[in-house]
């Protein structure tokens, strides 16, 4: 039975209402699964319980699905009990947190363990996703809670504090003291958020980073790394970035993983030699294994190190006491045990020639904790992949921090519909969700004669870890870039014949079997159509696409422009104000100055207006707040565009015949019977349509679309419509009936 999704569309329209309200963001978090986590800790003080959360239930259910399910051995001992049933004198955190914290217990997480491990080296970072002022003492109700970056927004996850153990012991994370718990309720947050502990099985290091932090992730193969890799390991610590590392597994016959339980099915893909002439340039695959391998193929090596095993960077320094310089790597094994044995380890020979001073500058401890240090030199002989999460996407390689701005697009590839795959397969390719990049203003560098603009995509596949139990494995996933002219128009959806005919400008590096793709590009200004897709055609599911661009400030000004224009129709913002319904005569007068329109009309009918408050009013109040407004202008700058260019001879209406081209240019695709009606409805008697009938026409079919069609708010991106199915069933009426109907959903859609 295939995977499939859940509702899509209904979830998205509830999160665009909460975004505008400021939910989401750091200062207001989701409820996760609607739990409030002050009201909760209240009623349990009031009523002197302990909270038990049925959402996350102390059983089998919240252990696992399979190896950790009801029929599993593994589960028949384990026990759940509180911080205060395992020891006397529990404590969240004992004298700060620290990476020591952290120890790997049963679970095969430990590419979690090195994200935290790496967590409490901020503690800005760490108190964001750990919560201060929560303890086992003082206003105790046995209730927790943490924060993660979950797909754009932040969520609050709330928990009781029953952990599995076994004869009174942590089955999972544990800490190095006995008593402090704050790691193992982390880690039960975590688990909470994808549904089970077993889900955490297997992962990447950057996934938990990038959910502790909504940062970015860039990858360095060590064979490809820059030469500059020191400098750029050491300037990401500096920047507050997380480091994570890891050591391939090479397969031998006699350690091949069960790819049907641990590894996505991906993996097994037969691959011939001559894969790269079969493959289109910019379909390279590339299938990870060492962050996927389950704990049961980590193997250790002479050398102390473990392959196919995650490890924490936790320092990068210079030895000062002797020359020339050695440079150092400090890492962490999250297991708390077996460390690198080889030069500059706890216990070597090197450290007898530094001094005392030096040595407490590096906090050298000959313990066995996990935590060793090693020579760049042998980090980068013996990791085979580095993987760094930036808090913003400044490029490491530069000494300058800039400004970026991101746009975030949610998606889903539909089977039969937008799941067209990669280039592969140039039936299907085109029906992908396509978004638009507009690149104006190249990098404002004084010292790079290039003139180009630099930003970083970033695609996620959603959801595929909580749903593993439904069937769900990672999608092979990747993108690729095309460049187009402005004759395309602003939201038409490049056809078939434009992609045979017309190579990628850029493309991402290879596809992978990972969450996230990321990859840094710089492109000439220009407009451009990102295709994120799967690498298999039919593959159903959900994904979000990041844009990070760097940009002058010039947009502040606008910004500025438009608060202006927003306050002279609708009233002072500062106030609270949601704003009043756009009035005709006023509103268009004002829009046109500020857009410099020159069209010969009136203003925009009452009846228009209407169905533009109509269409922006996403919670029912019959007014346009700042953000709605702001998207109508959008829309409106958009459809603007599109009739400028078939108002050629500047009469300010277009011919009807070229009213299909139109439409078609922003997205929509009808069949003939309704752009019949569509000339029947607004066209005068010399079969022209004026601006006001355009925007009429638009806004009603957008209307109509955005029941089943997803759409985007980003000045930066506009998604592609499909047949609209709604009125197929219309093409058995005949005559004047089926010119009524017609009619009337036009009507019906005026809301």
């Amino acid at each position: 039975m295939p995977y499939t999704p859940s509702g899509f569309f209904c979830d998205r329209l509830i999160r665009e209402r909460e975004r505008r309200d400021g939910e989401g963001s750091l200062s207001k978090p989701l409820r996760f699964s609607g739990q409030d986590f002050t009201a909760l800790k209240q009623e349990c003080l009031t009523k002197k319980c302990l909270f038990e959360d049925d959402t996350f239930p102390a059983s089998v259910e919240s252990l696992g699905y399979k190896e950790l399910g009801h029929k599993s051995n593994k589960v028949k001992n384990i026990v759940w009990k509180r911080p205060k049933e395992i020891c006397e004198n529990p404590q969240f955190i004992v004298g700060g947190a620290s990476r020591t914290d952290i120890c790997q217990g049963d679970l095969g997480d430990c590419w979690l363990l090195a994200a935290i491990a790496c967590l409490t080296l901020n503690e800005k970072l760490l108190y964001r996703v750990v919560p201060q002022e929560q303890s086992f003492s003082e206003g105790y109700g046995g209730i927790f809670h943490f924060q993660f970056w979950r797909y754009g927004d932040w969520v609050d996850v709330v928990i009781d504090d029953r952990i599995p153990t076994f004869n009174s012991q942590l089955v999972f994370t544990k800490s190095a003291e006995r008593n402090e718990f704050w790691s193992a309720l982390l880690e039960k947050a975590y688990a909470k958020l994808h549904g089970s502990y077993e889900a955490l099985k297997g992962g990447n290091t950057t996934e938990a980073m990038e959910d502790f932090t909504g940062g970015v992730t860039e990858f360095y193969e060590m064979k490809e790394a820059p030469k500059e890799l020191y400098k750029i390991m050491k300037k990401a610590l500096e920047r507050g970035s997380m480091m994570g590392c890891s050591i391939d597994v090479n397969l031998s016959p006699d350690l091949t993983p069960d790819l049907s339980t641990d590894l996505s099915p991906d993996l097994s893909l037969d691959l011939s030699p001559d894969l790269e002439d079969q493959l289109c340039d910019s379909c390279v695959v590339y299938f990870i294994l060492q962050s996927l391998v389950p704990a049961r193929f980590e193997t250790r090596t002479v050398t102390g190190l473990v392959k196919g095993h995650a490890y924490s960077v936790t320092a990068v320094e210079e030895s000062q006491h002797k020359e020339p310089k050695v440079r150092l790597v400090r890492l962490r094994n999250p297991w708390g045990q077996v460390e690198w044995n080889g030069p500059w380890s706890d216990n070597s020979k090197e450290w007898v020639s530094l001094s005392k001073g030096e040595k407490d500058k590096l906090q050298h401890q000959s313990a066995e904790d996990g935590e060793f240090w090693m020579a760049f030199e042998d980090f980068k002989k013996n990791y085979t992949k580095i993987e760094i999460c930036n808090l913003t996407p400044d490029a490491l390689e530069d000494d300058k921090i800039h400004k970026w701005t991101v746009s975030v697009n949610e998606g889903r590839w539909v089977r039969g519909c937008s799941a067209g795959g990669c280039r592969n397969y140039p039936d299907t390719f085109w029906t992908n969700p396509q978004y638009r990049l507009r690149l104006l203003e190249e990098d404002d560098d004084p010292e790079d004669n290039e003139v180009a603009c630099s930003f970083v995509i970033a695609l996620m596949q959603k959801n595929r870890r909580k749903e593993r139990k439904m069937g769900a494995n990672l999608f092979t996933i990747g993108f690729a870039i095309y460049e187009v002219s402005p004759m395309h128009g602003n939201k038409q959806h490049m056809q078939k014949d434009f992609f045979l005919f017309n190579s990628s400008k850029a493309r991402c590096k290879s596809y992978i079997n990972l969450r996230e793709v990321t990859q840094r590009f710089r492109l000439s200004p220009g407009e451009y159509v990102i295709i994120p897709s799967t690498y298999e055609p039919h593959q159903e599911g959900e994904f979000i696409l990041r844009v990070f661009s760097e940009k002058r400030n010039t947009s502040d000004e606008e910004d500025q422009q438009f608060l202006s224009l927003f306050q002279q129709i609708a009233g002072d913002v500062s106030t609270g104000s949601t704003g009043r319904p756009v009035r005709p005569v006023s509103a268009w007068g004002s829009v046109s100055i500020v857009l410099g329109w020159d069209l010969n009309t009136e203003g925009f009918s009452l009846e228009c207006c209407r169905s533009m408050i109509s269409l922006m009013d996403m919670d029912g109040t019959g007014r346009l707040n700042l953000q709605e407004f702001r998207h109508l202008w959008n829309k409106i700058k958009q459809w603007q565009g599109i009739f400028q260019h078939y108002n050629s001879d500047q009469a300010s209406s277009i011919n009807s015949y070229e009213m299909r081209n139109a439409v078609n240019d922003a997205g929509f695709r009808l069949n003939n019977q309704l752009y019949d009606i569509i000339t029947m409805r607004y066209a005068n008697e010399s079969m022209n349509i004026d601006f006001d009938s355009f925007i009429s026409c638009l806004v009603r079919l957008e209307a109509m679309f955005s029941k089943s069609h997803t759409n985007t708010s980003s000045p930066y991106y506009t998604d592609p419509r499909s047949v609209c199915p709604l009125l197929a069933g219309l093409v058995t009426v005949h005559g004047d009936v089926k010119r009524a109907l017609y009619l009337s959903w036009f009507d019906l859609c005026d809301i």
